[in-house]
């Protein structure tokens, strides 16, 4: 009898006394004993075992109708072009240098083995002897989504992962833009192009305070052991997109921009060439308040001559796209090209309509509809070729955010998603949208696929409908109003919505906020040029434009109500089907504004604002007030004409604003 080792006996057949068989086991010609569940792997080391876990990345998407490049290279000179490219970005003018480069993470061992020495060729080299020519930086080039989140998990504190799967993150001590802080350089060039003076979001720098800050920004980077570079494109319309690098410290920064920006395929990225425009965000090094024109540790600058930005002192995300966003606005009309700051949908049959809104003004909600196609939530471009979304991405405000009222967005919250100054439970890691702790401009970026109905590519016809929405919290503003080209112009320069002011002894006064083409702190050009360019493409695509008022009905804040948002997607839906255009009309006085009389599914007696009013006196004396701001407004934009000696356009969008 032998014991088979659970404490049994077994008996010379093979059972055993309590039922269970025997343990059976083979024994190999060496006398070892082996598992053959499965076979063995092939690795003689750890190291070996941790190398078969991954596979190298290859192209997947087929090219076709070119040939590519770099198609006779081989994958090292491919490889040594990709990094002489990012040195070159990095030179230091002093130096005349870039850095000396590898790829990979510098914490991973076989990443730094095999070292790239890049060269550059320069008439009049100059030796500059110091630590950082000693030194190699690694690049760690277009990341996946999950080598971030684990760049940001390992390196960046205050990086955590959500319960949905989002990034949380933090961007420091600035949790929103500086545009006291943004500068623009003036030269012979952009001193007769660009909108300067009085209204204008431009503020002047000059060449050499540019040069001083991207070198300290460079010398930043270059001292690092390691920074992030995306390549990445803006625009859909693949004849009209631009090319960006954006460099950064950060793999937040790398992971907010992989998921703004347009996302190349592996052949798009292999042929990718040199940038268009570089971005140098070193935001975690302030710039030097000795350098002449800064006012603060904080500066954006912006170079249009050398198609480059630099970001000291701030590490707010946002700043990168809103930057890129003003260079779109500079470089796309100059080809015919009009930039706007708006939502864009389309129908099922085609029909594209444009959004334009301040914050509170629903825009984000109108333009997203369940029953029409998102093109985009924020920037866009109309061409030649109709309308195409600037970014690959959206960046929506999350404050009060809920699963009821804005479903799409809470369900793009998941993997790749970067959520921006969040609170969050410590352990089950549940996000408290509600929770202002670190900032009320809490953000989420997230790719546009994240969307369900988004349209890809995020291209459309011309528009046929182009809808203002204001806020008006004074409640005078009609519903719905439709427009001429004149009053497009107007009502697209005056970008006016109403902010509700904080309470003071019970007494509530709105406040009135004017933002010259629903975007002015982005533009770059005089406010009239983009909108001659919008009157002229409505012009010649047949678009129709509309004000439409989601903000108060029979009184103002305080004492009327809120326009109900039912009503308000009844009148958005009269739009896109055409039927709003059937309807009949009357006008407004002051503003003038064509309204109509009755509206399918909304109460015909809201449609003319002094029909809600009990205090007729009032309405009036409000009516006047409000006129009076619009007009106040617009004289920053009286004095400047249209073209060389006529000055006919800037007269006929004044007499489209208010007359009293």
């Amino acid at each position: 009898m032998a014991s088979n080792g659970n404490g049994s006996v077994a008996n010379g057949n093979g059972s055993a006394r309590n039922g269970l068989a025997k343990i059976q086991t083979q024994k190999k010609h060496d006398g070892i004993c082996h598992d053959d569940s499965g076979p063995t792997v092939k690795a003689q080391t750890i190291d070996e075992l941790h190398s078969l876990q991954k596979k190298k990345s290859a192209p997947t998407t087929p090219v076709t109708g070119f040939q590519a490049p770099f198609a006779t290279l081989t994958e090292e000179e491919r490889h040594k072009q990709q990094l002489q490219s990012i040195s070159a970005s990095l030179a230091s003018l002093t130096r005349e240098t870039g850095p000396k480069l590898v790829k990979g993470d510098p914490a991973r061992k076989s990443d730094t083995q095999k070292v790239t020495h890049v060269h550059h060729h320069v008439s009049t080299p100059t030796i500059v002897v110091s630590d950082s020519s000693l030194k190699f930086t690694h690049v760690l080039y277009n990341l996946s989504p999950a080598e971030l989140y684990e760049q940001a998990i390992k390196y960046e504190k205050g990086s955590f992962i959500t319960s949905t799967g989002a990034l949380a993150t933090l961007s420091g001590a600035k949790t929103g833009r500086s545009p006291r802080d943004k500068r623009v350089v003036k030269d012979d060039l952009t001193e007769n192009e660009l909108w300067w003076g009085k209204g204008s979001p431009n503020i002047e720098m000059d060449e050499h305070t540019f040069m001083v800050n991207r070198e300290r920004a460079v010398d930043y980077l270059n001292s690092l052991d390691k920074v992030f570079v995306n390549d990445q494109f803006l625009n859909w319309d693949t004849e009209n997109r631009i090319k960006v690098r954006i460099v950064s410290a950060r793999a937040y920064h790398s992971l907010f921009m992989h998921n703004m920006c347009i996302r190349p395929t592996p052949e798009e990225l292999e042929n990718f060439g040199t940038p268009d425009f570089t971005i140098y965000n070193a935001g975690q090094f302030p710039c030097n308040r000795y350098t002449h024109y800064m006012t603060s540790s904080t500066s954006i600058d912006l170079n249009l001559a050398r198609r480059e930005m630099v970001i000291l002192g701030t590490q707010y995300a946002g700043e990168m796209k809103k930057g890129l966003f003003g260079v779109m606005h500079y470089l796309m009309p100059k080809r015919q090209i009009l930039s706007l700051h708006s939502g864009c949908n389309m129908g099922k049959d085609g029909d594209v309509a444009l959004f334009f809104g301040l914050s509170g003004t629903g825009k984000t909600t109108l333009s997203t509809d369940h029953n029409r196609y998102l093109i985009g939530d924020d920037e866009h471009c109309w061409g030649d070729n109709g309308v195409s979304n600037i970014e690959g991405g959206c960046y929506a405000k999350c404050i009060d955010l809920s699963r009821e009222k804005e479903p799409d967005i809470w369900n793009a919250i998941r993997f790749g998603t970067v959520l921006e100054n969040v609170v969050f439970d410590e352990h089950d890691r549940e996000v408290d949208y509600s929770d202002k702790s670190v900032t009320e401009n809490t953000r989420a970026a997230y790719p546009i696929e994240y969307i369900p109905n988004a349209k890809l590519p995020c291209v459309g016809p011309h528009p046929k409908n182009v809808i203002l929405l204001a806020c008006d919290a004074f409640g005078v503003l009609p519903p719905v109003s439709k427009l001429n080209l004149a009053q497009t112009m107007y009502h697209f320069i005056s970008g006016y919505t109403a902010l509700v002011a904080g309470t003071e002894e019970g007494i509530k006064e709105p406040q009135a906020t004017f933002s010259a083409c629903f975007g002015a702190a982005f533009i770059m050009l005089h406010p009239t040029k983009y909108a001659a360019m919008l009157a002229e493409k409505m012009q010649k695509h047949g678009a129709t434009g509309w004000l439409v008022n989601t903000g108060w009905s029979a009184g103002s804040y305080g004492y009327g109500s809120r326009i109900k948002l039912q009503y308000t997607r009844k009148i958005i839906d009269a739009i896109h089907s055409g039927s709003l255009l059937n309807a009949e009309y009357k006008k407004t006085e002051i503003f003038g504004l064509e309204i109509p009389t009755e509206v399918e599914g909304v109460p015909s007696e809201i449609l003319d604002p002094v029909n809600t009013w009990s205090n007729k006196k009032g309405y009036k004396e409000t009516l006047l007030k409000l006129a009076g701001l619009f007009k106040n407004n617009f004289e920053t934009f009286t004095n400047y004409k249209i073209g060389k000696g006529n000055n006919n356009l800037t007269e006929e969008i004044l007499a489209a604003g208010p007359i009293f």
